[in-house]
């Protein structure tokens, strides 16, 4: 079942969001990322049997703060 990952990451310069959007591309089973927000803070993820969890871990290690907005079922 796909489903739509929202998490807010703390990126501050344009390296740290291309760094993110590189953790999120190496990780199996996302289809979809990109990013969202007024000052493109938020990363959105739409994948098939994402851990959310283990996503935002990755995220924390590698660029800063990361919390998890919200999981929901993708529409199609």
């Amino acid at each position: 079942m796909k489903q739509k990952i929202v998490l807010g990451v703390q990126m501050n310069c344009q390296k740290c969001r291309r760094k993110a959007l590189e953790v999120v591309a190496e990780t199996d089973g996302v289809c979809f990322l990109g990013l969202e927000g007024e000052n493109k803070e938020k990363v959105v993820v739409i994948g098939d049997g994402v851990d959310a969890a283990r996503l935002a871990c990755r995220l924390r290690k590698k660029v800063g703060y990361t919390d998890i907005i919200s999981v929901a079922p993708a529409d199609n």
